[in-house]
């Protein structure tokens, strides 16, 4: 059996690391003990072979339906049979000391014949554990690694795997707990399952209800902050951009990436995100993370950050699994780490600004910032990556330069507005240079647009962000210009590329789909530029290609009508969350006008 569809795909979550279930009821995906670890389940990436956990009707398909308890992170998955109804609730207990992976399944009237396959495969499906019994199932051990799996029904070995078959009638309830631990360590008590159930139903029904999130749009946007939540790594307020690898851009193509680090770029997104919604101790773990990253010399600065702000996040590929509908290489690492990106300074800054106007950011943050716009004085006028991350040639791109832009502006209004102290004439001379430049070099005056680099005529759909970050008005004449360039010549079905590969020699072969956040950022753009009926329409599409149970990919393939990329995206989230809250307040605000937090 292949994976499944990516979009058939929900989260489970601990706070630590994540579980992919499918609507099939196979846990294809599970990293232990953290996000980044190598994974124990690995079928999402290869055959059942490399690791997964199947719980469902003997001989049964795809579930019937599935959805999330509630404001919870809680997956509840049903199967409708010719002899009666199932349900198996999948989730992560809050993790205090040890990992736990909780399945319970019910019988809700008749009596269903079920069928348990667990197959532990560790380190990406490569090891097979030595598996010996215990007195309510079986501990499996490989290296460093060790699995206590936990039934109330026998299990038994078969062709290396663990099965188990049983009967289910309404009323009855069999629970299964897997639990991770070093496998030098003393063996810890597995969770029970249904006082497990309670706490972590208590967990996020109150995390969910201190949301100031209200509006027409309220459930998408909650259930994108429980997604974000889900993907912290409570430890250091880390985000991960997403809790898998090298799902593709291309079925079948190259452009398969690891995002399980943290991004310095999401930092503005997600406290945005978080505060705008009322949740102001994860913004200021998240803010508190980043400080920590990017301390250190600032010509130093990474463009990602592993889950604890570790900086090295070496490249390479498991040529043994033959990746999601044949996409290979699967890689664990990312090389981009590697990268001169030059927005991220304006990223990081900007970030800054924005928790300091409503949290506070600390003397230190501020000692940082001084320290990065004082290289990034020096090297602004260097090309670089960008913030598609392209492993072609570097290049002057418009985006980086108007992110250098904003680091310097974000630095002014801190000096200006709290007193804090630097060279305020030193960076006004600064940010009006940079101004300039980009207006000479990145504005293509003939066509009335922005250009994704100097000297180019190619579009970027991060010109978008143009007023976004307070460059130009929304409805500068520049601006509009822009959008309806996009709109033209950058769009598929209507919806946002980010750039065309062919045409920006971006260092890779084949394509890609439509970046679903960048057309979130069309959305934004256009309650700017005054056409709310567009944007709302937009808006309404982009929330029709989530999943049955509200999640995005990074990205969404018009033609075969499908996501793309990996799953859950941070990045699409955040952009959801951003403009919902845009459409409530009629306008398209930039981070230097913040939105205000609390209901109406």
């Amino acid at each position: 059996m292949s994976a499944a569809r990516i979009e058939d795909y929900a989260l489970i979550g601990d706070l630590h690391t994540a579980a992919m279930v499918s609507a099939n009821g196979s846990i294809d995906w599970l990293c232990l003990p953290r996000f980044d670890s190598p994974a124990c389940f690995a079928a999402l990436l290869d055959t059942d072979a490399a690791g997964r956990w199947r719980i469902a009707p003997q001989d049964a398909g795809r579930s019937t339906r599935r959805r999330y308890r509630g404001d919870t992170l809680i997956l509840e998955t049903e199967w409708e049979t010719a002899d009666g109804l199932v349900r198996v609730t999948d989730f992560m207990p809050v993790r205090d000391r040890a990992a736990d992976l909780v399945r319970i399944v019910e019988g809700v009237s008749g009596r269903v014949r079920m069928f348990s396959e667990l197959i532990l495969r560790f380190d990406y499906g490569r090891i097979v554990p030595w598996v010996t019994r215990t007195d309510r199932g079986i501990r499996a051990v490989a290296g460093p690694d060790a699995i206590l799996i936990s039934a109330d029904v026998p299990m038994e070995g078969r062709d290396l795997s663990t099965v188990a078959a049983f009967d289910v009638e309404a009323g009855d309830c069999v629970t299964f707990t897997l639990t991770w631990y070093p496998s030098h360590a003393d063996q810890p008590e597995p969770a029970d399952p249904e006082a497990a159930l309670a706490a972590t139903e208590l967990f996020w029904t109150r995390w969910s209800d201190r949301s100031t999130a209200y509006g027409p749009h309220t459930d998408a946007i909650q259930r994108s902050l429980i997604t974000l939540k889900a993907l912290t790594y409570l430890p250091t307020g880390g985000i991960v951009a997403a809790p898998t690898t090298s799902l593709p851009e291309q079925p079948g193509g190259p452009r398969n990436w690891d995002y399980r680090f943290c991004w310095l770029r999401d930092a503005t997104l997600a406290l945005q995100s978080l505060l705008t919604a009322g949740y102001t101790d994860e913004a200021a773990a998240w803010r508190d993370w980043l400080v920590r990253a990017v301390a250190g010399d600032p010509a130093d600065l990474r463009i990602m950050y592993g889950l604890d702000g570790r900086r090295r996040l070496p490249e390479e590929t498991l040529d043994w699994l033959s990746g999601y509908e044949n996409s290979t290489p699967v890689r664990v690492g990312n090389a981009a780490s590697e990268q001169l990106q030059l927005d991220v300074w304006g990223e990081v800054l900007d970030g800054l600004s924005l928790t300091r106007s409503t949290i506070g950011a600390g003397d230190d943050a501020w000692n940082v910032q001084r320290a990065l716009v004082d290289h990034l004085a020096d090297h602004w006028q260097e090309p670089d990556n960008g913030l598609w991350e392209m492993r072609g040639p570097r290049r002057h791109f418009t985006h980086s330069k108007v992110m250098a832009w904003v680091a310097v502006d974000r630095m002014i209004d801190g000096a200006q507005q709290f007193g804090l102290p630097g060279p305020v004439r030193r960076w006004e001379r600064l940010r009006a240079e940079i101004r300039r430049d980009i207006l000479a070099n990145g504005f293509d005056q003939k066509r009335n647009t922005f250009v994704q680099a100097y000297g180019s005529k190619d579009l970027d759909a991060s010109l978008l962000l143009i007023p976004r970050v307070g460059f130009l008005p929304p409805d500068d004449r520049r601006v509009i210009g822009t959008i309806e360039a996009i709109q033209r010549d950058l769009t598929e079905d209507g919806l946002v590329l980010r750039y065309k590969p062919q045409a920006s020699d971006d260092g890779l072969p084949g394509g890609e789909g439509v970046f679903l956040a960048c057309s979130f950022w069309l959305v934004d753009a256009l309650i700017g530029a005054g056409r709310r009926d567009e944007a709302e329409a937009l808006f309404t599409r982009l929330l029709a290609l989530r999943n049955d149970v509200g999640l995005l990919s990074e990205e969404w393939d018009p033609h075969a009508a499908r996501q793309l990329g990996n799953m859950p995206q941070a990045y699409s989230h955040f952009a959801l969350i951003r403009s919902a809250f845009h459409l409530l307040s009629g306008a398209a605000t930039t981070t230097q006008d913040r939105i205000p937090i609390g209901k109406e």
